[in-house]
């Protein structure tokens, strides 16, 4: 199993906008997760501070998978909207993190 943990920024007055949509995602978004392999997707914030975190399979494949949606898009811009996602300068790429410490 392969996990990603991802990290963003709510934009100033967005925070309930952000809380909201999660709470009523798309079902076609949910479907979408499900065909990438996604599971145990958790988000949590701490004030303007948002982390992700997920496991799948593959993380190449739901990359893949996630480049070739249309509601993965569709989601992508909306969310453009409301948050921005730490990546890569050179790259545009979300910001990797290493796993350092493990606890089961």
């Amino acid at each position: 199993m392969e996990k990603r943990v991802w990290t963003g920024k709510i934009l100033p007055g967005k925070l309930e906008e952000y809380i909201r949509t999660h709470q009523q995602i798309w079902p076609e978004m949910t479907e979408a997760l499900n065909t990438q392999g996604i599971h145990n997707y958790t988000i949590w914030n701490n004030n303007d501070t948002v982390i992700g975190y997920y496991e799948c399979e593959s993380l190449q494949y739901a990359d893949k998978v996630k480049q070739e949606s249309e509601i993965c898009k569709r989601w992508a811009e909306m969310m453009g909207g409301i948050m921005v996602l730490d990546a890569e300068p050179e790259t545009n790429e979300i910001k990797s993190y290493q796993q350092i410490f493990g606890h089961k």
